[in-house]
């Protein structure tokens, strides 16, 4: 039986951008961040692949045989972004687009981060399937699988994440995740936080 996941390697770093990008072009957060729909695709690709690409420091980056969904989990203790990265992100975004429109985007990533949890736990940062696969159900296959290893570990922790669009709270809750917060950007969006707790033994 062939695995419907595996853990990314660098070589799907490429691939992983193009799903990202595809896979938020609509989003209600993630859209309207790059005002610019003519340039939107190749300025959103920018931000994704500095998260993706940062991610795979980490073996849990899991994603579908041929890259059509990709679920990105920063483990407990761990970050998105080095401080270097972190550094530099602003920088890269307003080359990318504007100042403007980095500034805004980088103040959204400040209210998500005001708002995680102060105990340890697995962060399910960005779950996108590419848009020409979208209704398969591969994306929360990724999530099952990625929670299946957590729950597997010698210390299973809780994992938290934020749905940057209501229509896929129902499919989080599915697997055992609640609503834990709701933070409103300053573009009026809604981006509900939620958590799983950890497995028990």
């Amino acid at each position: 039986m062939t695995s419907l996941s595996r853990v990314a390697t660098v070589a799907d770093l490429d691939a992983i951008v193009a799903t990202f990008t595809s896979a938020f072009l609509h989003d209600p957060v993630w859209g309207p961040a790059f005002p610019d729909e003519g340039r939107r695709a190749e300025q959103a690709a920018v931000m994704w692949r500095v998260y993706a690409g940062s991610a795979l420091r980490y073996p849990w980056t899991l994603v579908t045989p041929d890259v059509e969904a990709a679920a990105i989990f920063i483990p407990a203790g761990g970050v998105e972004l080095t401080e270097a990265e972190a550094a530099g992100l602003e920088g890269r975004l307003a080359e990318a687009a504007d100042a403007g429109t980095a500034r805004a985007i980088m103040a959204v990533g400040e209210q998500f981060e005001a708002a995680h949890p102060d105990e340890p736990f697995f962060y399910l940062t960005i779950l996108g399937t590419h848009a020409d696969h979208r209704g398969k159900g591969l994306g929360m296959a990724l999530v099952r699988e990625g929670l299946a290893r957590i729950d597997a570990l010698p210390a299973p922790a809780p994992v938290y994440l934020e749905s940057t669009n209501p229509a896929n709270n129902k499919r989080y809750e599915s697997v055992g995740f609640v609503a834990r917060d709701e933070i409103v950007t300053a573009g009026g969006q809604v981006v509900t936080t939620m958590w799983r707790p950890a497995a028990r033994r």
